[in-house]
């Protein structure tokens, strides 16, 4: 047999030999992952279409009707509008000021090491850290009201009920919910430190060349970063908007210990609502069906990324 031949069967048989160990060893991975997620998505989705909303099991079919009740129901609508304008001003809160402060500790000011540390440290704490602190700061007979007092002012913060523009929409005022600032503003203070570290790393990986050509084209500073810089910065400021969506639809633990629901549903989340409804009410059904629309949420968005991931590589 000649030697080609010979050498391409050995390294065929290394090959082989290395995938099936590969494979053995992420089995374990597999096998736990097909259970624990796939499985149990698949019977979320078989109870939502039963009729298991008490104690005792009752899995017998209704199809969509504890989807029907979801929607025509007030509390799941309040949770909808809050999830869309939380969604919306969380995300340019973090991707914006994210931006910002990386320009800012780009430059050449004296002791960014510090206030770098200082912009990243609340990633280090937990969400219901997060909650529980600002729940006391933005107490309306406390906190920092004792302060704002002194020039007049006394916000009612997670405890007021306006709705701006408060339009009419099915059962429910649409528009941004006052009481929800205040956990837009933990949420943002939370999540910041994480588009900073993203844009930081960007930043750093610019080539100065690039920066070096535009400003001898002409461009003055603003220019270079507008037309150059922030167009090098798009893959990150999309990963981040991805990622911080997905945080902003499944919300839970922030918003659960700094405010709960909130009067007449102002701050309340849709896996709030979940967690209440399934472990509280025992309405089982009716949980997973707001399960499965969180879900199905979620895969809106990261579908379409991942398919557009596999396009490029």
């Amino acid at each position: 047999m000649p030697t080609n031949q010979v050498r391409k069967k050995k390294s065929a048989r290394k090959f082989l030999k290395g995938n099936n160990i590969s494979f053995i060893v992420v089995l374990p991975s597999i096998f736990i992952i097909s259970i624990f997620v796939y499985v149990f998505i698949g019977w979320t989705g078989y109870v939502s279409l039963s009729n298991w909303n008490s104690l005792a099991p009752d899995l017998s079919f209704v199809g969509l009707e504890n989807f029907k009740q979801l929607f025509t129901s007030f509390r799941f609508q309040s949770d909808i509008r809050n999830m869309i304008f939380f969604s919306l001003l969380f995300i340019f809160g973090v991707v914006g000021l994210g931006l910002f402060l990386a320009v800012l500790l780009e430059q050449n000011i004296k002791g960014k090491w510090l206030f770098r540390n200082i912009f990243l440290f609340p990633m280090a704490m937990s969400f219901v850290v997060t909650g529980v602190a600002w729940r006391w700061i933005l107490n309306p007979e406390s906190g920092v009201n004792l302060f704002l007092q002194k020039f007049g002012f006394s916000p009612g913060w997670y405890t007021d009920t306006t709705i701006v523009p408060g339009w009419k929409v099915f059962d429910i005022e649409f528009g941004l919910p006052i009481g929800l600032i205040a956990v837009l503003i933990a949420a943002i203070w939370q999540m910041t430190g994480f588009s900073l570290a993203m844009y930081l790393a960007g930043l750093a990986g610019i080539p100065e060349e690039i920066k070096e050509a535009a400003y001898m084209d002409g461009a003055n500073k603003f220019q270079a970063f507008f037309r150059v810089i922030l167009p090098q910065l798009k893959p990150i400021t999309f990963g981040v908007i991805l990622l911080m969506l997905q945080v902003s639809l499944k919300i839970f633990d922030l918003v659960y210990t700094m405010t709960g629901s909130g009067p007449n549903f102002v701050t309340d989340m849709p896996a709030i609502y979940m967690y209440e409804t399934t472990f509280k009410g025992n309405f089982y059904a009716e949980g997973a069906s707001i399960a499965i629309i969180m879900l199905m949420m979620i895969m809106i968005f990261v579908i379409p990324y991942i398919m557009r991931q596999k396009e490029e590589h």
